[in-house]
């Protein structure tokens, strides 16, 4: 009888998956999910294929980020730009509670919000397309008004 190893980072992956706006793309070895300005998530298999890992872009959960790495520094890594690297195993998973905060926290960051309102970033980005091009219309008769004068 085969038995089946189970992978812990696919309920992280599946959260990841589910949210608005994402694309899953590949970043070396990693799955990566990525919203409005990058990156979001980069998870996958563990240095040297041991384990896993995956990484959360935080910045009100950097305090009890450095606490668990303070505790377990094999396990949980804080790094300056605030990325967080978590390295677990089926036995020893990542715990739900951690990872579901994290991935939201590091999701909202990705997207501009801290509450991830879409609504928000389309109407300034509908206003800002509105605008651009009057200031489009007003370089290029600046570039014409330039070209005629060195003619």
């Amino acid at each position: 009888m085969m038995v089946r190893s189970i992978d812990p980072t696919e309920p992280i992956r599946e959260k990841a998956a589910s949210l608005p706006e994402v694309a899953k793309g590949t970043s070396c070895n990693q799955s990566s999910f990525k919203a409005g300005k990058g990156s979001f998530l980069f998870i996958g298999p563990g240095a040297k294929r041991v384990g896993f890992k995956a990484m959360f872009k935080l910045e009100h959960s950097v305090s009890q980020a450095r606490k668990l790495a303070s505790k377990e520094p094999d396990r949980f890594e804080v790094g300056s730009t605030g990325w967080v690297t978590t390295r677990f195993t089926a036995e020893k998973p990542l715990p739900k509670s951690i990872w579901e905060k994290w991935l939201q926290e590091s999701y909202d960051i990705c997207c501009g919000s801290s509450k991830g309102n879409k609504a928000v970033k389309k109407k300034s980005a509908k206003k800002a397309a509105e605008k651009k091009p009057a200031a489009a219309k007003k370089k290029s008769a600046r570039k014409t008004a330039r070209s005629k004068r060195s003619s």
